[in-house]
């Protein structure tokens, strides 16, 4: 289970940041494990990197980035701090491989493409 603290950086940093191929390729890589996404560093060997760095390399802003590509997404686009994201943390300390940490963000992502989805249909009906 995810704690107050990591959902509500994860809800207000994150989702809000994150372009649609970002949370697209998200989304895919913890549905398959990937070996792509990584904990304990930003970037292991292009193109393996952690929750931060595929969501930099898939935004507009920071895909021009390679190594530190993570690093500048967390603090320009998301305005948080690499050093104390609580959700990098978490996911440094918990990794790819703990399948609860994995679901729940599952979670918090379909979610947020769901939603997207729905205020989508919502805008072009207006």
């Amino acid at each position: 289970m995810l704690s107050a603290e990591f959902r509500c950086e994860l809800r207000e940093a994150w989702l809000p940041n994150l372009s649609r191929p970002a949370l697209s390729r998200l989304i895919e890589l913890l549905e398959k494990a990937s070996p792509l996404l990584i904990s304990g560093c930003f970037t292991r060997a292009l193109p393996m990197g952690c929750l931060a760095s595929h969501a930099a390399w898939l935004d507009p802003r920071t895909q021009h980035l390679t190594v530190d590509a993570g690093i500048s997404w967390l603090h320009h686009v998301a305005g948080l701090n690499p050093a104390t994201s609580t959700v990098l943390r978490e996911w440094d300390l918990r990794g790819p491989h703990d399948l609860e940490l994995r679901a729940d963000l599952l979670d918090e992502f379909r979610r947020e493409r769901d939603t997207r989805v729905v205020e989508e249909l919502d805008f072009a009906m207006a």
